[in-house]
C-alpha cells in the first residue's frame, strides 16, 4: 500500500506542468479557513446522498469551467440583462451541481467571510466526487481566485464536441495543456453520469450517407438506445431530450469500466468510441481495461493538472461573496 501511494504522488507530481502549478499549493487555507475543505466534502457527500449522480455532476461542472477561460469559476455567474454567461450555453446543456457549490460556499462565508474562492470550492468539490464515487482520494493544491467574465459565447469554441475524433480531441486538450493520455485519462469520467440522446442518436438514426446507424456501435447496444431515444428526437425540437447513463453497469461507479465498454463497441457518444477505433490512442484504452489501479491514479493526477489551468493567483481575480454574482 505504502508503494502504491507513492507512485500516485509521483504520478501527480511528474505530470503536473510547474509552470501551471506552481501559483497553487496544497494546504493554503490552513490558517484562513482551516475548515473549508471539510465543509466542502460535508455538502458534497449530502449532496450524493440526496442523488448519487451529483459526482459526475460536480465533475463535470469543474471541467466545463477550467476548459473555459481556465479554473475561474466562471461557469457559476449567473446572467444579467446586458450579458449572456457560460452556463446558459447549449454547450453546457444538463450542466448541474450549482445548488451544491452555492451551499458550500454559504457556510464557508458564515466561519470565514471573504477567504475562499468558488473556484477553489469547485476544485475540491470535484475531487470529494471522484472519492466518493469509489475513486482515489488526493491532494488539491489551491490559492485559485475567482474571474469576472463569463460569457456564452466563449463555450463551444473551447469545450470538446460529442462528435470530435481523436485527432480534434487531441488538438484541443493540447491547447489546454493537457497531454494525449491525460485526454484519454480524463474521459474515463464517463464512466459516470449520463448524456442527452441529442448528444448521440445521429449515431443511430443518420451516421452517414452511408451508414445510416454506425458501424462501430455494437447492434445489440445501439437497439437499447433506440428503445431510450425514439427516432423522432432526431427532427423534433419541442420533443422529450432523455438522458442515457455512460455505463448501464455501474453508472455512479468511477471505474474503467468505460474501457471495456469502449472496446465492447458500446461507448454511448462518438467522441468515447472513436478512443477504442483509432490506432492512435487504442493501446492507452487497453492498459486502461488491463489496470484499473494505475488508471486511478492516473486520473487523480490529469485531474490536479486540468485544476490548474489558466488559473488566477494572487491579486488577480477576486473572492467572491457569492458565486452567482460579481462582488
Amino acid at each position: 500500500m505504502a508503494t502504491y501511494k507513492l507512485l500516485l504522488f509521483l504520478a501527480i507530481f511528474l505530470m503536473v506542468s510547474p509552470a501551471l502549478s506552481l501559483p497553487l499549493k496544497r494546504g493554503f487555507y490552513q490558517q484562513t479557513c482551516p475548515s473549508a475543505e471539510a465543509i466542502v466534502r460535508s455538502s458534497v457527500k449530502a449532496a450524493l446522498t440526496a442523488d448519487p449522480g451529483a459526482a459526475a455532476a460536480l465533475i463535470r461542472l469543474h471541467f466545463h469551467d477550467c476548459f473555459v477561460r481556465g479554473c475561474d469559476a466562471s461557469i457559476l455567474l449567473d446572467s444579467t440583462p446586458s450579458n449572456k454567461a457560460e452556463k446558459d450555453s447549449m454547450g453546457n446543456k444538463g450542466v448541474q451541481g450549482f445548488q451544491v457549490i452555492d451551499e458550500a460556499k454559504a457556510k464557508i462565508e458564515v466561519q470565514c467571510p471573504n477567504a475562499v474562492s468558488c473556484s477553489d470550492i469547485l476544485a475540491f468539490a470535484a475531487r470529494d466526487s471522484v472519492t466518493l464515487a469509489r475513486g482515489l482520494y488526493y491532494d488539491v493544491p489551491s490559492g485559485r481566485r475567482d474571474g469576472r467574465i463569463s460569457s456564452m459565447a466563449e463555450v463551444t469554441m473551447n469545450l470538446p464536441d460529442a462528435f470530435f475524433n481523436v485527432t480534434q480531441l487531441k488538438e484541443n486538450f493540447a491547447r489546454k495543456g493537457l497531454s494525449l493520455e491525460e485526454m484519454v485519462t480524463l474521459s474515463g469520467a464517463h464512466s459516470i453520469g449520463d448524456s442527452h440522446c441529442s448528444s448521440f442518436s445521429k449515431r443511430l438514426y443518420s451516421f452517414n450517407k452511408t451508414f445510416a446507424q454506425d458501424p462501430s456501435m455494437d447492434p445489440s447496444y445501439a437497439s437499447l438506445l433506440k428503445t431510450k431515444c425514439p427516432m423522432q428526437l432526431k427532427t423534433r425540437s419541442t420533443s422529450p431530450d432523455p438522458l442515457v447513463p455512460f455505463d448501464p453497469v455501474t453508472p455512479n461507479r468511477l471505474d474503467n469500466n468505460y474501457y471495456k465498454n469502449l472496446k465492447s463497441s458500446r461507448g454511448l457518444l462518438a467522441s468515447d468510441q472513436v478512443l477504442w477505433n483509432s490506432v492512435i490512442t487504442r493501446k492507452l484504452v487497453k492498459e486502461n481495461v488491463n489496470h484499473p489501479r494505475t488508471w486511478a491514479a492516473k486520473f487523480a493526477a490529469a485531474m490536479v493538472h486540468m485544476g490548474s489551468i489558466d488559473v488566477l493567483t494572487g491579486k488577480e481575480g477576486d473572492i467572491r461573496k457569492n458565486c452567482r454574482v460579481l462582488n
